[in-house]
């Protein structure tokens, strides 16, 4: 392992540190006046999760940085959570490492290469950019569990692994089937190992989404001042949009003559046409005379760069707290509440598949449990009791 000042901590394949780019940049230094480590990293959320787990961590939002008392073993193990990334450290640590940790090294560019592998193999089947990222972090979070080489990897590693992801980090069961995908992806797929595929998934927890009603969706709405802000949430709502794609759509994808809006490359790789609605049309033309979109229709912060997820997701929160929703809600509540709004209006259950871009009607026929079309016609038993004459009395 090669250490020197400021320098990359790992030795890594020129070609890899080109090309991948889900690598992060990692600083490691030490406060010297307070004798703690001080680790900066660009923002993620697995790797903020991580860190959260390691003793006696603390965030300085002022300096935007983390650190960690400068006990033995929390060097190693910060070293741990960021196997695989690249990872500047401070020369005053060199001393420090122990010889275990620096015999990881060949293990470490195995490592690399099998990531490497990895995430060649996902794009040259089209994988999206998010599952490439989600697939190469689970695979090395589990390397990470055993502390075992691939090719040492059983039937009881796997099934370890899972356990403690629903038991110490108390996984939701779409993250261990996000896991289980990744894992059997690389040893099933490419390693071609079979006993990936005797892991049982955990059934799904069978929740309902949450749903607005259409005056909470006009309050949220009508809090919003910014016609960028406005136009988005608008258009998310009112052709049942994800997030994903209404940062995605270019001015071209607005059909104004036919009224419809072309969704591209969505879940699945699927294109599909949604409804364009005519007051959000209207927003949509303010928004255009103000802003002038070129190449993406929601510009983000840095220039040829679409609106951030993130950012979006602050625009709603921002939105529904000063609508005074108590829900616990998400952009995506918007998503479900124009399917429901829908069927409670008499559309064809197939006709929103179609909208929402489902692959199967199955996914869609969760709105008839939440929609009030049947439920708000059946009374209660209490209230026949006391509609009765005399009832109660």
């Amino acid at each position: 392992m090669h250490i020197v000042p400021i320098a990359c901590f790992f030795t890594l394949p020129t070609a890899y540190l080109t090309s991948n780019k889900l690598m992060a940049s990692i600083k490691i230094s030490k406060d010297i006046q307070q004798g703690k480590l001080v680790v900066t990293f660009s923002y993620d959320p697995e790797f903020v999760a991580m860190v959260k787990a390691v003793e006696g961590h603390r965030w300085h939002p002022e300096g935007k940085y983390w650190s960690f008392p400068n006990t033995d073993g929390t060097l190693e193990r910060i070293l741990k959570i960021f196997e695989g990334e690249k990872i500047h450290i401070d020369p005053a640590f060199q001393t420090k490492l122990h010889s275990d940790v620096i015999a990881r090294s060949e293990a470490t560019k195995q490592s690399l290469h099998n990531f490497e592998d990895i995430r060649r193999e996902l794009l040259s089947r089209k994988y999206s950019h998010k599952t490439v990222k989600s697939y190469i972090y689970f695979n090395r979070d589990f390397l990470n569990f055993t502390d075992k080489k691939p090719s040492d990897i059983n039937d009881n590693d796997i099934k370890d692994y899972l356990l403690y992801l629903a038991e110490e980090k108390h996984s939701a069961t779409s993250t261990l089937n996000q896991a289980i995908n990744a894992l059997k992806f690389y040893y099933g797929t490419m390693l071609n190992r079979k006993f990936v595929y005797e892991v049982k998934r955990p059934r799904k927890d069978k929740k309902l989404p949450v749903v607005l009603s259409k005056e909470e969706v006009a309050k949220i709405l009508n809090s919003v001042d910014n016609v960028k802000h406005k136009a988005i949430l608008m258009l998310v709502y009112s052709a049942g949009l994800r997030v994903g794609e209404v940062v995605k759509l270019k001015p071209v994808d607005i059909d104004s003559k036919r009224m419809l809006i072309h969704i591209r490359g969505s879940k699945g790789r699927k294109d599909r046409y949604t409804l364009l609605s005519e007051k959000a049309l209207e927003i949509l033309r303010q928004y255009w005379r103000k802003y002038k979109p070129e190449k993406w229709l929601f510009g983000g912060a840095k220039e040829g760069r679409y609106l951030s997820i993130r950012s979006v997701d602050k625009i709603f929160r921002n939105a529904s707290d000063k609508a005074g929703i108590k829900k616990e809600v998400s952009v995506h509540t918007l998503r479900h509440s124009f399917a429901t709004h829908l069927l409670e209006g008499g559309t064809d259950l197939r006709y929103i598949q179609e909208l929402l871009g489902h692959a199967h009607s199955k996914t869609t026929e969760i709105y008839t449990h939440v929609s009030t079309k049947s439920l708000g016609k059946i009374t209660s038993p209490l209230d026949t009791i006391y509609s009765a004459k005399g009832g109660g009395e």
